[in-house]
């Protein structure tokens, strides 16, 4: 597993509509469903990745708290479950549950929305503000695998705090790494 770093999308680029299945309630979920007026974290997430299973403590920790501040949240999975069955709706529905992912857990048979993100790793992370326009894109922190540093979700916290107060995004913003996302072939 290479590790990839995510693209960086152009801040300001609006949030790309999506219709996928919640792999947890079998239920449609919309990007309108998880938006909020005071902003939106999508990741970009898979089941067996090194880097999205080391921060998923912080993932469900930061979930919770900013949830109570308003910020609605979405976890999609978009790798190819064909080759990769350990990341296919079944075993979404059981990380999830394993977890404790406080947000929706969806599924991107076509792998259309990722690339509507254009989305490159797992874990990948978007922030977009009240208005769906993205405000952060990167990392969680500087922890990684095997690094020792610690798993604090400073530089998403941080993000979060800002639009939340009303800032401009953040000016350094570093983008997120982990595995590449699996590609259909």
């Amino acid at each position: 597993m290479a590790l990839t770093e995510s693209k960086m999308m152009r801040l300001g680029t609006v949030a790309p509509n999506f219709s996928l299945e919640d792999t947890v309630t079998g239920e449609t979920v919309q990007l309108g469903d998880v938006e909020s007026p005071h902003g939106t974290v999508i990741f970009f997430l898979c089941n067996h990745c090194p880097y999205v299973i080391h921060v998923n403590p912080e993932l469900v920790r930061l979930a919770n708290a900013y949830k109570k501040k308003g910020i609605g949240f979405a976890a999609i999975s978009s790798n190819d479950a064909v080759q990769y069955p350990q990341d296919g709706p079944e075993a979404m529905k059981q990380t999830a549950a394993k977890v404790g992912y406080p947000f929706p857990y969806l599924y991107d048979k076509t792998q259309e929305v990722a690339k509507a993100y254009d989305a490159a790793c797992t874990p990948d992370i978007f922030v977009f503000d009240g208005r769906g326009r993205l405000y952060y894109r990167g990392r969680l922190d500087g922890s990684r695998p095997n690094n020792d540093m610690p798993l604090t979700g400073e530089d998403l916290r941080a993000a979060l705090d800002h639009l939340l107060a009303g800032d401009p995004p953040p000016e350094q913003q570093y983008p997120s790494a982990g595995c590449n996302i699996k590609w259909k072939n």
